[in-house]
């Protein structure tokens, strides 16, 4: 099998690991604060990352430069992640992860203020179908709009943050630094609202929540070695097989089927996402949702 073949099949189980983590998340969500889920996952994410980043770096397992840089990053992955496990607990996966998808569209528009990308006809257009999309999703004419959809739609703007800060600090420090960073130092922050909404967990719940750590590492180690493997161009559009896993994953445990204003909205949404995919080999930071 050719490296890009190996690339594209770790990029498409990746894609299809993460509805599992979020299919987790709504399972536990409905005995435990999305609060506290979101605490105990990292834990687990930091149990497999550390021991492996001490052993490739010793002490230097945390980022070396641009700390500020990784702390603003982290900043927007932890509220990333806390509003879309939020919002998970209250609608269908596949509608959450269509709101969601908004954050590649919201990312490119911030790439073209923060980095001083240039702004193309693709870029316009793309946002023009991300908006609608969005306004679909929402319907905002049809009564009043349910929290959650907010909240999905404000993970995938965070995500989008989070997208254009991991590009500035790209080639700064080994991957396995980086996680170390993002783990260890999330527990932290993450720990008031943890205690304030804590639960202790069942004994039988456990082998969840490690499990959830270990499927988010995995999808997350999947990606970048698949972007070491295939061009950016070549995985990008791999990232939708996600809405596939999280419909899949919806109807199957929770018997939900997206509504037809849902399934508009995330065509037009994915139709944004496909105007901005790279024509040309590019480090990208790894799609998917923040439970990655």
């Amino acid at each position: 099998m050719s490296r890009r073949a190996q690339g594209v099949l770790m990029m498409a189980l990746a894609m299809f690991i993460i509805p599992a983590v979020d299919g987790l998340a709504k399972h536990l969500s409905s005995t435990y604060s999305p609060l506290m889920i979101g605490w105990v996952s990292f834990a687990a994410s930091a149990c497999l990352v550390t021991p492996v980043a001490v052993r490739l770096h010793g002490l230097s397992l945390l980022p070396q430069t641009q700390r500020r840089l990784h702390l603003l990053r982290l900043v927007f992955l932890l509220a990333a992640a806390t509003l879309y496990y939020m919002a998970i607990a209250r609608i269908p996966l596949a509608t959450a992860v269509s709101a969601y998808f908004i954050g590649p569209v919201v990312a490119a528009l911030l790439a073209v203020v923060v980095l001083k990308e240039r702004m193309t006809p693709a870029k316009l257009a793309s946002l023009a179908l991300g908006v609608g999309g969005a306004a679909i999703i929402l319907q905002p004419g049809g009564g009043a709009i349910e929290p959650g959809l907010l909240l999905a739609f404000g993970s995938g703007v965070a995500y989008a943050c989070f997208q254009v800060v991991t590009r500035k600090i790209a080639e700064g420090s080994s991957p396995f630094q980086t996680l170390a960073f993002q783990y260890l130092v999330g527990l932290f922050l993450l720990a008031p609202q943890a205690a304030l909404n804590w639960t202790t967990p069942r004994v039988s719940d456990l082998w969840l929540f490690a499990a959830m750590g270990t499927f988010g590492v995995l999808a997350h180690v999947l990606s970048v070695l698949a972007f070491r493997r295939a061009e950016a161009s070549t995985l990008a559009p791999l990232s939708y097989l996600e809405l596939l896993g999280s419909a899949a994953i919806g109807y199957l445990a929770f018997g939900d089927v997206p509504g037809g204003p849902v399934l508009i909205g995330a065509a037009l949404i994915v139709s944004a996402g496909a105007l901005l995919l790279p024509r040309r080999a590019v480090v990208n930071p790894a799609p998917g949702t923040p439970a990655a």
